[in-house]
């Protein structure tokens, strides 16, 4: 059987139902039932009993009070003294009517029973006299048919006895003066049995200012008043006297009142106090009788309660401890259709709250909302914190009317409404939104944040009690969860705080994080920031001659350099690469092969590039702005600029922690195209293309996973078979009567020409070739030419490599000849078995000689070619370098430099670091000066 929700099991009361009721109505007000103009609910004692819940504390009271009367004994003087709202003044009107007797006994539901428990079989009619505080004034006397009276003695005895009971105390009342015990107790003797309810004494005492005479006399002569009163009450047996206190200084209002209260506590302290609060399951029967009819169907709202019960058992960890015990679900028994955590926290929370009454407060906010529900044809199974309708106009007056100023715009913006944040939430996510799930755990959070923080020991709910207001039977507990971690996320006056969460009128850091999110700029904030983070990605061990973060053109070298250069494109939109927005991206790179500056680039095929993804580039702009929000509030708060208490500095450094290590996060998903650029040849003119690959920097040395990336894609060789080298030759170089090319040029075509592979340094170049020519299958290599002769001759065997314009490969086929003209005209050189050149005495084979005529030329004296070249290195002191220079020159350059057959060059390396990185202005100097000075290489690397 399907549950049923609770507007099938029961009806409010007429009232409720059609939203006529008044909010007086859930006043009682015992003068107007004295007189007769209070409603009929209050009124007339049937329908009083009828909706009136007799508690524990009641009943024990009404006990007392039906055997003063009897004359069996019971309490003289009774003290109420509860909370504003506590049910003082109804407790009253139960013992006003039940002392009236206006109808049988009978007839009052609930009394027989009290009676019988007293041993009471009759209970006689007594005078009853009310004495309102608040109706008085010690300042007006009042005109009781034609009779004056002044004072409140002269009150009480007019209503115990009319104009007889005045004649009694009229002079005393003329002078203000207490008539004394004697009088008092002649007075009640003569109007027993009788009962003297007193109600608000403190709101008529706190009217007297210090000890000044008026009409209702002083402030002592009222006090002693009163004490007199209480000690005749002793006297007579068959009377009783009830007065009603506020329990605190707060209510009592003013220094006089706040000494009234504590003077009267001292003289009815003498007497027991019989009173005690209405406890909670009896708070929760109150309000049901008055605002529902006796539901029909008791077993299936037990089905219903069994059912939340049931959830609460199967999800343990999830909800509060208290849910897994029986007594639990008699509790929701006897609270339905409301849940008890509405209760719990309206009596708990709200009740602390000035404005807010216990059980008349509970009473007119649970008929506002009972009505709207109601007629929006709500389909809970309870009325639960999650189902208050905050976004009807008189629910949220309602709740706003308890609440200190302050709470319009948060429950507008961020708790329930078509324009507020959960509404959004819900509107986006179907799955949230078929349960208004933000909705709801906003508005359970609501109430149990709304009263302030200094009357409750720790702010806000637990996530449990959030739970506990929201999940019904049958629904996903998951989804509430996810809603609320939504909210924490988003919303701007949501607090948390360990495992509790609460709302506040002022705004939470996140707010303040959000505007000033408005006010960085995308060049002077954003990209420096976001430069300095890939600073810290991009390092580690790596091959790169250069990595250049969002360089302008002019700022990447042109130039061969010792390793591919990786740019990294800036975060702008058209240089962001998606399949949607490739060729925008293509040629925003584009800008960077071609020129450096404004001048056209040369070495083009040193260059690949690192690219922001187009979706997820707005992301990093966003994350990389809360970052710098959070950063200055610290820094504010540091700087005493922004006062922060100390909850909201741990969430501050905590958000600032999170918005670093997410930013990083982004930064790696964002960075993941690699561009390469290169060319083909179709129908034998070059075509410009790009490639493009993906590359995850989520794990490991950033750097090294590029790397691995380009060698996987063959995008960049960091190692090179002879083979290849050869084929290339072969394709573009060894045509018609070529047979031979610089070292250097090759160097030079392979990082300049697109349709060539790109090769990371010179030194893949150089171990290709000597490999190469350590066997006769692919090339020769020669130092260099001396007219026709070639010089350092290398084919099939080991030697060193040169990377310089002297130094040449050959053709294999002239390599071949080469070798075979120097075995036949010199008897030191044989070849082995494999083919290799060999030399047996005489000079080593790079001495050997070199052709002469034609490509292969004549053999020549090899001695003629011994020590014809010098080559050296010397470190230079930085301190005196220009000294050593000098000595350098005077003493070795001169002499080498003396014939006009030789030929000398000399270049100067320089290697500089700095631990803490070279000023802007340092670099800027040393890089136009090395310009001037026509440096073949010069820049500074991270």
């Amino acid at each position: 059987m399907s549950l049923k929700p609770w507007r099938e099991l029961v009806t409010p009361h007429k009232d409720v139902l059609d939203g006529t009721f008044k909010q007086s109505e859930f006043a009682a007000d015992l003068t107007q039932v004295h007189k007769g103009t209070a409603p009929d609910d209050y009124k007339d004692a049937e329908k009083f009993y009828a909706r009136t819940v007799i508690t524990e504390g009641m009943k024990f009271l009404l006990d007392s009070v039906a055997r003063r009367l009897a004359g069996k004994g019971g309490d003289p003087v009774i003290q109420l003294q509860t909370a504003f709202g506590g049910g003082k003044t109804h407790t009253l009107l139960a013992v006003y009517h039940l002392a009236n007797r206006e109808i049988p006994l009978l007839s009052l539901r609930g009394i027989p029973p009290v009676l019988d428990q007293a041993g009471i079989t009759d209970l006689p009619h007594a005078r009853v006299a009310v004495i309102d505080g608040i109706q008085l004034s010690p300042s007006q006397p009042r005109n009781r048919d034609g009779v004056k009276v002044h004072t409140l003695w002269g009150e009480l005895a007019y209503e115990l006895l009319g104009e007889e009971g005045y004649s009694k105390v009229e002079n005393s009342d003329k002078e203000g003066v207490s008539p004394g015990k004697e009088v008092l107790v002649k007075l009640i003797s003569k109007a027993s049995p009788c009962v003297i309810l007193m109600d608000e004494l403190v709101a008529y005492f706190r009217n007297f200012q210090g000890d000044k005479h008026i009409a209702g006399g002083t402030f002592g002569s009222n006090v002693t008043f009163i004490q007199a009163l209480t000690e005749a009450m002793k006297s007579v047996p068959d009377a009783v006297l009830l007065a009603s206190l506020p329990e605190s200084e707060i209510e009592a209002g003013g220094s006089t009142g706040q000494l009234a209260l504590s003077t009267l506590e001292k003289y009815f302290a003498r007497i027991e106090s019989v009173w005690k609060p209405v406890g909670t399951m009896e708070a929760f029967e109150i309000v049901k009788r008055r605002l529902f009819e006796t539901p029909s169907d008791s077993s299936q709202i037990e089905q219903v309660c069994r059912a939340y019960y049931n959830l609460y058992a199967q999800d343990t960890e999830k909800f509060p401890m208290e849910t897994r015990d029986a007594l639990y679900l008699e509790r929701m028994l006897g609270a339905y259709p409301i849940h008890p955590e509405i209760f719990d926290r309206l009596y708990e929370d709200w009740s602390t709250l000035e404005k807010f009454q216990r059980t008349r407060g509970v009473l007119q906010y649970m008929a506002v909302i009972t009505h709207r529900l109601w007629n929006s044809d709500n389909r809970d199974l309870l009325i639960m914190p999650g189902s208050i309708p905050l976004e009807d106009v008189n629910v949220r007056t309602k709740s706003l009317h308890y609440l200190p100023q302050g709470w319009e715009p948060v429950v507008e913006s961020e708790i329930d409404g078509r324009r507020s944040a959960p509404f959004e939430i819900d509107s986006k996510e179907p799955r949230l939104g078929a349960l208004q799930a933000a909705r709801r755990v906003a508005r359970t959070v609501f109430l149990g944040s709304a009263p302030s923080r200094s009357v409750q020991g720790a702010r806000g709910l637990q996530t449990e009690r959030v739970l506990l207001g929201v999940a019904q039977p049958n629904q996903p507990v998951p989804v509430f969860e996810d809603s609320l971690k939504r909210l924490k996320d988003k919303l701007q006056y949501m607090f948390s705080g360990g495992d509790r969460v609460w709302f506040d009128t002022r705004p939470n850091l996140r707010r303040d994080m959000e505007s000033r999110k408005q006010k960085f700029e995308h060049h002077s904030d954003i990209v420096p920031l976001l430069r300095k983070s890939l600073q810290k990605t991009l390092t580690g061990n790596h091959r790169f001659g250069g990595v250049h973060i969002f360089p302008s053109s002019a700022d990447i070298p042109d130039e061969i350099g010792n390793g591919v250069r990786l740019v990294v494109l800036p975060p702008e939109l058209n240089l962001a690469y998606s399949r949607n927005n490739a060729e925008t991206a293509y040629a925003g790179a584009l800008e960077y092969l071609d020129k450096r500056g404004e001048s056209p680039r040369q070495k083009k095929n040193r260059l690949i590039f690192l690219a922001p993804d187009y979706e997820m580039r707005s992301r990093l702009i966003e994350q990389a702005k809360t970052l710098l929000a959070w950063e200055s509030i610290i820094e504010d708060s540091n700087a005493g600029r922004l006062n922060l208490d100390a909850h909201q500095v741990r969430e501050g450094k905590m958000n600032l922690e999170k918005s670093k290590k997410y930013l990083n996060q982004i930064l790696k998903d964002t960075y993941k195209w690699l561009f390469n650029p290169y060319q083909d040849f179709v129908s034998g003119r070059p075509e410009f293309y790009w490639e493009t690959t993906s590359v995850s920097l989520l794990s490991g040395n950033s750097l090294e996973v590029i790397e691995n990336k380009l060698k996987e894609e063959e995008w960049v060789v960091y190692s090179w078979s002879p083979i290849h080298l050869s084929n290339e030759l072969k394709k573009w170089y060894f045509k018609e009567d070529v047979v031979e090319v610089s070292t250097r040029k090759l160097h030079e075509d392979f990082s300049s020409y697109l349709y060539l592979p790109r090769l990371n340094d010179e030194n893949v170049l150089r171990d290709a070739i000597a490999q190469g020519i350590m066997s006769q299958d692919f090339f020769g290599y020669a130092s260099g030419r001396d007219g026709d002769k070639f010089l350092g001759f290398l084919f099939g065997s080991v030697g060193t490599v040169n990377i310089d314009h002297q130094s040449i490969v050959i053709e294999k086929a002239a390599a071949e000849t080469f070798r075979d003209k120097i075995v036949q005209t010199s008897p030191n050189i044989t070849t082995s078995e494999s083919g290799d050149v060999q030399v047996s005495t005489g000079a080593a084979t790079e001495d050997v000689p070199s052709v002469t005529d034609g490509p292969h030329g004549d053999l020549q004296d090899s001695t003629e070619l011994e020590h014809k070249r010098f080559y050296a290195i010397k470190d230079l002191n930085p301190a005196k370098a220009k000294m050593d220079f000098i000595q350098l020159v005077d003493e070795v350059l001169i002499h080498l430099t003396g014939r006009s057959s030789t030929s000398v060059s000399i270049s100067v390396e320089i290697n500089a670091e700095d631990e803490n990185g070279f000023e802007e202005s340092t670099q800027r100097t040393v890089k136009e000066n090395c310009d001037q000075l026509s440096f073949s290489t010069s820049e500074f690397n991270p």
